[in-house]
């Protein structure tokens, strides 16, 4: 779709400026354009018109694209109340609510989902949110098999992580070298191995960072997932964690990745069934380590929302050690930006240039950058018949037209930083910002 078209439709709209089809025709164009702003606007254009629920569905994909989910689920839940069993509404609030970490309401939606429209399928979606095996569970011996399945021997270290020499340097003190010398802890009377906590905002390597760990040690690496233990049958989803756990403990050393670790140890206080409560027991059970031996297993945790964590989790000898991981630096920025672009037509890239331009993005917020270049790029090779290639500038623009996503997480990291820290949990996060208490 050519700026020729856009212009046609505007200068429609100058004529009946109330034409709602033809205003959501151009939202629509827009939004396919990824011109959010515009899109944005032209949707509400029609709903100062008139209540619409395209117009209303639009803003709301506008809203998820701009990963401003709150918001996007404001809107959703409104339409569902008059549109129950619309698939695009429940589809994308499911979407949403995931990305919110909003868990239960995205098992309940997407359980919805599947009760009205029994064939429905998505890769993404069905990876996080399907239960396994309709509720048999699973035995000792197949459990065992299925998480071999996912159990992994990492092929990079701490030498493939640019910059965080932080967060590494906290690693390898609390982690690697009890791993490397275990006979002089063992001296002292400690066990090898723990758990920690790595928490900061979405997007900024924490599971590449736990991978580099397993790595480094040379351990086997098992990246457990949410889909990996729940079940729809009462005490299974215990039962699927203590067969993960087991595996483990006969596969030492090992470490044990739990990303959004807090959609599995949300606060029992928040929960109304016991289920999720009995999960979180059996969690703090198998980390106690008290009737079995946890020892050369490091068990790592992910979240992006530590303040919605059990408290419990965080006792000694559960995840009592917490690192914040922040958003890449400039070295690990500009690192990024060549990897993601190495295959791809470029031109006397500025990386140091653009890197400085970017401090707060994400990897996640690189990529998207880098997409949006793309896109403009596209729009300009068609006309030329040949790939023209990237250059400097055109990330550059990119990177003026998408906000970090990092800035809503800080936000709110803030207020818990300032207001909620009496233990210092959550000092690192008022260094980044240089704020002080």
């Amino acid at each position: 779709m050519t700026q020729s078209t856009i212009d046609s439709l505007r200068e429609a709209l100058k004529f009946s400026p109330e034409n709602i089809p033809l205003r959501l025709h151009l939202a629509e164009t827009l939004f396919n354009l990824n011109r959010l702003e515009e899109a944005e606007k032209e949707y509400l254009e029609a709903l100062g018109i008139e209540q619409n629920d395209k117009a209303l569905i639009g803003l709301a994909k506008v809203y998820y694209r701009k990963e401003a989910y709150a918001t996007c689920n404001v809107i959703l839940e409104d339409l569902l109340k008059s549109q129950p069993d619309n698939l695009d509404v429940l589809v994308l609030y499911t979407r949403s609510s995931l990305k919110e970490n909003a868990w239960d309401n995205a098992r309940e939606t997407y359980q919805r989902i599947l009760e009205q429209y029994p064939n429905f399928t998505d890769e993404e979606l069905d990876a996080q949110l399907r239960v396994r095996g309709q509720g048999s569970g699973y035995s000792e011996e197949a459990g065992e098999e299925e998480i071999s399945l996912f159990m992994q021997k990492p092929d990079i270290n701490f030498s493939d992580v640019s910059g965080m020499e932080q967060v590494k340097k906290e690693i390898e003190i609390k982690i690697i070298q009890p791993l490397r010398h275990p006979e002089l802890y063992k001296a002292y009377g400690k066990k090898i191995g723990g758990s920690i906590l790595l928490y900061g905002p979405p997007g900024c390597g924490k599971t590449m960072i736990a991978k580099a760990t397993a790595g480094q040690v040379n351990a086997r690496f098992i990246n457990v997932g949410l889909n990996d233990i729940l079940d729809m049958w009462l005490g299974n989803s215990e039962k699927n964690l203590h067969h993960i756990f087991e595996y483990a403990r006969k596969h030492t050393p090992c470490v044990l990745f739990f990303d959004e670790i807090d959609a599995l140890g949300a606060s029992r206080a928040d929960m109304k069934q016991s289920a999720g409560r009995n999960l979180i027991n059996q969690f703090l059970q198998e980390l106690d380590g008290v009737e079995n031996d946890n020892t050369g297993i490091l068990i790592l945790g992910a979240t992006n929302i530590p303040w919605h964590l059990d408290p419990a989790f965080r006792r000694p000898g559960r995840f009592d050690r917490m690192i914040f991981v922040p958003p890449p630096d400039q070295e690990a920025r500009a690192a990024m930006l060549k990897i993601k672009l190495k295959d791809k037509p470029a031109e006397n890239i500025d990386y140091e240039g653009i890197s400085k331009s970017i401090p707060e993005f994400s990897g996640a917020d690189i990529a998207a950058v880098i997409d949006m270049a793309i896109e403009e790029k596209l729009e300009a090779s068609f006309l030329e018949g040949m790939p023209l290639p990237l250059k400097t500038k055109d990330l550059q623009n990119a990177a003026k037209k998408h906000k970090a996503s990092t800035r809503e997480w800080f936000s709110i990291a803030k207020n818990f930083a300032l207001y909620a820290n009496d233990a210092g949990l959550y000092d690192d996060i008022l260094h980044y910002l240089k704020i002080k208490k």
